[in-house]
């Protein structure tokens, strides 16, 4: 049985540019989209104060901004972010102190992403308050609003 890639080492991915093709000018408009690299989400990620939180929008922005690009893709960014998560998690196993703190990437709206099972406890533990979010089985920190990142 094949052993599976670790997380860490799927941090090592390059950053691309391409076009934003037709059928995706509807969502994104005209111009250049980053496909971003890992490591870039994992640095702009560790960039995050403790007691301050940020959206992947933010992330997002910040991406596209830094690479002179019109957007930063939603949908790797994403995984990149879960990525991270992942070799955070599988770095505090390993017996790592200081880890890309992941837990204080939030949605949007507040939200905690589903998949990040101690994302939760994390956020608890730097003292935020969690409650029940505007969908089944979802979670949203209290007054996020107030703790996002501005730079």
């Amino acid at each position: 049985m094949k052993s599976r890639t670790p997380w860490r080492v799927k941090m090592n991915r390059p950053a691309k540019v391409v076009d934003i093709t037709e059928k995706m000018q509807k969502r994104f408009g005209t111009g250049k989209m980053l496909i971003p690299c890992p490591m870039d989400v994992d640095a702009l990620i560790r960039t995050v104060k403790r007691g301050a939180l940020i959206t992947q929008s933010q992330i997002r922005e910040r991406l596209a901004q830094a690479h002179q690009v019109d957007v930063a893709c939603p949908i790797t960014t994403g995984i990149f972010v879960r990525l991270a998560a992942e070799a955070a998690e599988e770095d505090l196993r390993s017996g790592r102190q200081r880890v890309t703190p992941y837990w204080r990437v939030i949605h949007d709206d507040g939200t905690l992403n589903q998949k990040l099972k101690k994302q939760a406890a994390h956020l608890r533990d730097e003292g935020f308050e969690i409650e029940r979010g505007p969908r089944r089985n979802t979670f949203r920190v209290c007054d996020y609003a107030t703790h996002l990142t501005s730079r």
